[in-house]
This record gives structure tokens, sequence and C-alpha cells, in this order.
């Protein structure tokens, strides 16, 4: 099942990774310019950045044996919400392919949950909202610069903290408690494109929980036919880096 949702992801991709590799045919197919930009950038043992992102998350639900035995809710599935992201980015080299990178951020999103109910016949959205500090490091892998340009692919494991978790709430049944604490991976890739003074740094990456933060309650009506849920989202950044 993880593997089967990983190709969706993927799959997901498809769209942005082709435009992107059509910016990386045209850009080798033009001849090498005359000026290349921060030439002696790649030799630092490390620079900064920061990071504008836009996410697209959900969760990935896993229901209760108690959904099948009841016949109250009829239909609970995730729902997918957009978001967007702020952070820092620090870069260290450790070779000429390779480098370590720490891009803490400040993530907004929501992971709503939908629900068919049968007694009363009604929907309803459970609007779960997130302010996330998420903490990820990860290792860069880089090709050789093409003129101002150069790929790249970045793989790595990331901590998040949801300041906005109601997992110590006490509300009545329509709630759905969400932990504080999450843990994951991440995979993607980008470009660099070199200007005078910065750098521009498109990319796509896969960001997926492992852990489980639903708070199970069989008191609450809505929590009661989730086992677990687990973090999903596919993020496109802008690094600008120095």
């Amino acid at each position: 099942m993880q593997k089967a949702h990983i190709r969706h992801q993927l799959y997901l991709l498809r769209v942005p990774l082709v435009i992107l590799l059509a910016i990386l045919w045209n850009t080798s197919g033009v001849k090498a310019q005359d000026v290349i930009h921060m030439e002696e950038h790649d030799a630092k043992p490390y620079y900064f950045g920061i990071t504008l992102a836009a996410n697209n998350s959900n969760f990935k639900l896993f229901h209760d044996e108690i959904f099948l035995k009841q016949d109250s809710i009829m239909v609970a599935e995730p729902l997918k919400t957009f978001g967007f992201n702020l952070g820092l980015l620090g870069n260290v080299r450790l070779s000429d392919f390779f480098d370590l990178r720490f891009n803490p951020q400040l993530l907004f999103a929501s992971k709503n949950l939908y629900y068919k109910e049968n007694f009363p016949t009604r929907e309803t959205t459970k609007n779960i909202e997130s302010i996330l500090l998420s903490f990820p490091v990860q290792v860069k892998f880089k090709s050789d610069r093409i003129g101002n340009m150069r790929v790249y692919t970045i793989a790595g494991l990331k901590y998040d903290y949801d300041l906005a978790s109601n997992a110590r709430a006490r509300r009545a049944e329509d709630l759905v408690k969400i932990r504080k604490s999450d843990y994951g991976y991440e995979f993607g890739a980008g470009f660099e494109f070199y200007f005078p003074s910065f750098i521009f740094s498109p990319e796509f990456k896969i960001s997926n929980g492992i852990g489980n933060v639903h708070v199970k309650d069989k008191n609450l009506r809505y929590s009661n036919v989730i086992d677990k849920l687990q973090s999903r989202m596919i993020v496109f950044s802008i690094h600008l880096e120095g």
C-alpha cells in the first residue's frame, strides 16, 4: 500500500516534472553563456537562503474495524487542500556533488476529513488546521553546472511539531484529535539557476509522515471509525540562495 501511494504521488508530479525537464532540455541545447555567474560559489563551505513554498496536503486514512460494524457513518475519507510554507535554508558542502541541507520551515496546512452519515442523512467536513514547525535534514546530490544552471535531487528525514494540535482539547463528540509530533521522509528534485548575485531554485518534493498522528478515542463518533492517520504532502518550493 505504501509503495502504491508513492507511485500515485509521483504520477501527480508528472506535469511539473515534464515542465522542468523541458527547461533542462532547452537550456542544455543552448550554447554556454559567455558570462558564468557566481563562479566562486561552488567552493563555498556553506551558504544560506530563504524558502517560499506552496503545499498540497492530506491524510492517508486507515479505517478502524468498527467502521464496518456500524451503520451511522457510511463514508470517512480525507480531502486534499492547499497551504503555504515559509522557511530558512542552510547548505553545507560535503564534496563536489554532495551537500548536507537543513531547511526549517513554518507550514500552514489543512488536512480535512469528509464524512457521509446515514442517521441523520447529512454530509460533514471536519476542518483540521495545522501550523507546523518542520525540521527536515536532507542530503543533496547535484550535477555539474551547465552554464548558469544545474539539476539536483534531495532525500532526507524530517520532524514536525504541530502548534495547532488539539490532542489535549476537551470538546463534544465532533472532535478528531491530532498529535503534536510527527516524523517522516522527503525526496524530490529541483534546478539551480545562477544570477549575478543570487541563485534561484525551483523544487518539487514529496513529504510523507511515517507515524500515526491520530489520537484514538472511542467516545468520539468521528474518531472511533478511524484507526490511523498519516500525513501526506506535495510541496513546490522556491529557494533564494546567496
